[in-house]
């Protein structure tokens, strides 16, 4: 049995990392300011402080606890939009925060630290698979601010801290936050879609992305505490299959037995036209695959969030 500390554990992901290591008897302290998240998500059994990580004062409290055999890294702002609000908090939540947690490592000798980064460190690329050594030009603050932690964590391994960085794609499925409006692809347009059957997309419908499905995500936090190889690398987490915007929500449509409307306006500050990922580096140094089709993943969520309402 392991103790593992889950930062963001109220929000999507961090509840569903943090449930699967309680699933498998471990202990686990969770960290969050409750800015996104909620108390409900946060599993039976976990150990809970609500606090930012960017607060410096949080980790005086925590150095007398026990030791940790990984740091899961989680928290932040986790919207593109929402990034350009407020570019400072946008650093505070994604990047300081970061550093203190490495610093923190240093001090209670916590060895193993996994990040949550994202595919928006990549910024516009060519029209085929994006590889993790393709040149990064985020174009939003919150890219900006993924990126830079992640160069944290490579200059730390001097001091013996095992990062990985998972550049997260398109994440959806049941346990998403269908209140916020402005992060969340899959979940907007579903929340719309159900609540008012009509669905306002921001930009072209031939834009596309790349979907993976939260068990998925799930997977490849697990596998990292176990793989060695995966240690000091960023790695693509994704599902490998390019879909469009339109497909998308398409797909959407086809699950209710009332088809929702759709318009097409506008466009969202510091979006791409269009990314998908090459996951072989995934598969070779974590075993990691994709193991959730669009449909299937779609057909979950949206008994999830129809049971929720």
């Amino acid at each position: 049995m392991g103790r593992y500390l889950v930062t963001g554990i109220a929000g999507f992901i961090g509840a569903a990392v943090a449930s699967r290591l309680l699933e498998k008897g471990h202990e686990v302290l969770g960290i969050d300011n409750l800015s996104t998240g909620f108390t409900a998500n946060i599993p039976a059994g976990a150990e809970f402080i609500e606090a930012g990580c960017e607060d410096p004062n949080l980790y005086a409290s925590l150095l007398p606890r026990t030791q940790y055999d990984a740091i899961l890294h989680i928290a932040g702002q986790s919207s593109g939009e929402i990034s350009f609000d407020d570019p400072a908090y946008d650093l505070r939540t994604n990047t300081e925060s970061t550093l203190h947690l490495l610093k923190f490592a240093l001090a209670c000798g916590c060895s193993r630290f996994v990040y949550a980064s994202s595919m928006s460190i990549y910024g516009v690329q060519p029209d085929i698979p994006v590889m993790e050594e393709a040149p990064a030009l985020p174009l939003s603050f919150y890219g900006v601010g993924k990126l830079a932690s992640e160069h944290y964590l490579r200059l730390y391994e001097q001091y013996g801290i095992r990062s990985t960085s998972l550049r997260l794609f398109n994440v959806y499925g049941p346990g998403q936050n269908m209140e916020n409006m402005r992060q969340g692809m899959v979940s907007i347009f579903m929340s719309m879609m159900l609540n008012e059957g009509h669905i306002v997309v921001k930009g072209s419908p031939n834009r596309y992305r790349d979907f993976v499905y939260i068990d998925d995500v799930v997977q490849a936090f697990m596998l990292c505490l176990h793989e060695p190889l995966s240690a000091g690398r960023a790695l693509n987490i994704a599902s490998g299959a390019k879909t469009s915007v339109g497909a998308l929500v398409e797909s959407l449509q086809a699950l209710s037995p009332t088809p929702a409307t759709v318009e097409y306006s506008g466009c969202t500050a510091g979006d791409m036209h269009g990314i998908y990922a090459d996951i072989s580096m995934a598969a070779k140094y974590l075993g990691y695959e994709s193991t959730v089709s669009l449909k299937g993943g779609l057909a979950a969520m949206y008994e999830w969030a129809k049971a929720k309402r």
